[in-house]
């Protein structure tokens, strides 16, 4: 197949070839009609002239050739001018094309410029916007750094005062202490033993009606009783006052109170509708409260069994309560949902809230009633003033956080312990460490494992994670007990405060008790 280009060359040839061939045909006609006249003319009288004329038509032959080859290099010309036309005219129709793709491809680009233009005013409109918004933030940022200096520089100014305020009041509690050691000093030159033991804070303390006179504590070495007390972790066991009763909250959501002695069941207390965490018992032993996982805390009078409110008011588990060992209508909470609260007992009504950084795991009383101790995921130690919600005094007792606090019977020290295995027996009036309790082997298995001070604080009691039972000795400063019975982590422990005996319970909701 020949292409269009091609053909049209290949029919140009073809007509020049006929184009010759008739010219040469047509020089063979002239030569045959002009031979008759060139005989006449031979022949006539003119025949004299024959030889000019012959020579002139010699000339005009020759002419007519040098024509006829002027023709062909004119039509060789004329072939070679409309090859390169038709060559011209394709390259023309190239170009054409090319220039109508250029026209389109322009006519694309304009349009894109259009719409970037478009784009571009957008984005400009844009920009100013955020500028202006970003010159609005500058000026209230500028605005809060005035704020931020102003409240810096109050609570520098605060910190000051504060400073001041520790100061005034170390040095009240330097001339208490000084008082203090002066009476202990008359009292030892008198040799009032007993009257010695009852002073807290140079101020004698007064026995309540009914009190038991404790007796001193000796360290336990065996297990006389194995209660199956509770279908799952039984994390909370403590001693009704100056009683062998002893009550018992687990995880299926049971108090129960048994008789350390006879290990019967002395009553079983509903109204508890989860995990129970914690358990508090009031001075006269009418009540006790029990803190849940259910973000309530329920009130049962211990008599009856009958739940006498349900205080409502957290917002997560609650791990902690305490009531003062003095009569008193309030107690007090704490959860993880970073408050403490105090509950007037007999409306059931929230009275108090305590914020705190940190969330609380363990808290108590002090001997005042109005203060509270409490232990707390950050490992610290915190003293509030429960009538102003202030925070009293910290110490940072424990790298890690902290899963009890136990007030001893006098209620000059009280005993944390912490997630870092270390067990620290506090002086309240000056929140210095007076001893520090730790052994191999000894490994809290909870955020509320609790310990327990005996009621003379003379010993000390804390369950591991390997089943066993750890008793120290202030007096021979260090571990004269381990306590070999239960088959799961203990949770818990608690001594009686007329001086024995001592219970602990577990995991798998057993509770042992030792003498």
């Amino acid at each position: 197949m020949l292409t269009t280009r091609e053909a049209e060359e290949e029919a140009g040839r073809v007509a020049i070839k006929l184009a010759i061939k008739d010219l040469r045909k047509r020089h063979s006609v002239e030569e045959g009609a002009h031979a008759p006249a060139i005989l006449a003319l031979q022949r006539s009288p003119f025949a004299s002239q024959g030889s000019e004329w012959k020579e002139k038509a010699e000339s005009l032959e020759l002419e007519l050739q040098q024509c006829y080859k002027a023709q062909a290099r004119l039509s060789e010309q004329l072939v070679d001018e409309v090859s390169e036309c038709r060559a011209s005219k394709a390259l023309l129709e190239e170009k054409s094309a090319a220039v109508n793709k250029l026209q389109n491809e322009v006519a694309q680009s304009r349009e894109k410029c259009l719409k970037l233009e478009q784009d571009l005013d957008e984005k400009s409109r844009a920009f100013d916007l955020i500028g202006q918004e970003n010159e609005v933030l500058k000026t209230k940022l500028e605005e809060i750094i005035k704020k931020l200096r102003s409240t810096e520089a109050e609570n520098k100014m605060l910190i000051e005062r504060m400073m001041l305020e520790k100061m005034k009041d170390a040095e009240k509690l330097n001339e208490v202490n000084s008082m203090y050691q002066e009476l202990m000093d008359q009292l030892k030159v008198s040799g009032i033993e007993r009257l010695a033991r009852q002073e807290v804070d140079g101020v004698v303390r007064r026995i309540e009606p009914g009190l038991k006179v404790r007796a001193d504590s000796t360290f336990p070495s065996t297990c006389c009783h194995v209660i199956r007390a509770h279908d799952g972790a039984c994390g909370s066991i403590t001693f009704l006052n100056n009683s062998a009763k002893l009550v018992s909250g687990g995880q299926d959501r049971k108090v129960k109170v048994w008789d350390s002695a006879s290990v019967n069941t002395v009553n079983d207390l509903h109204g508890c509708t989860s995990s129970v965490l914690d358990l508090a018992i009031a001075h006269d032993n009418r009540l006790v409260i029990a803190a849940c996982t259910s973000n309530n805390l329920f009130v049962i009078d211990l008599t009856s069994g009958r739940t006498l409110h349900t205080l409502s008011g957290h917002r997560d588990k609650v791990c902690g309560v305490d009531l003062p060992r003095t009569p008193s209508r309030h107690a007090a909470s704490a959860a993880y949902d970073h408050t403490i609260k105090l509950w007037d007992i007999g409306t059931g009504f929230c009275t108090n809230t305590i914020m705190s950084s940190s969330n609380c795991n363990a808290l108590s009383f002090a001997a005042d009633a109005s203060t509270i101790c409490s232990g707390h995921v950050d490992g610290g130690l915190r003293l509030w003033d429960s009538r102003s919600s202030k925070l009293v005094n910290e110490v940072a007792g424990h790298s890690s956080a902290v899963t009890s606090v136990n007030l001893s019977r006098s209620g000059n020290m009280v005993l944390t312990s912490g997630r870092d295995n270390v067990h620290n027996l506090f002086d309240l009036r000056s929140m210095e460490v007076c001893e520090r309790f730790r052994v191999n082997g000894n490994q809290l298995a909870s955020n509320w494992s609790r310990s327990c001070i005996s009621a003379d604080e003379n010993y000390v009691a804390v369950g591991s994670a390997d089943g066993s039972v750890h008793i120290w000795s202030r007096m021979n400063k260090g571990v004269v007990a381990t306590l070999k019975g239960h088959t799961a982590p203990v949770l818990a422990c608690s001594w009686n405060g007329l001086g024995g005996p001592l219970a602990s319970s577990d995991k798998s909701g057993t509770i042992c008790i030792w003498s």
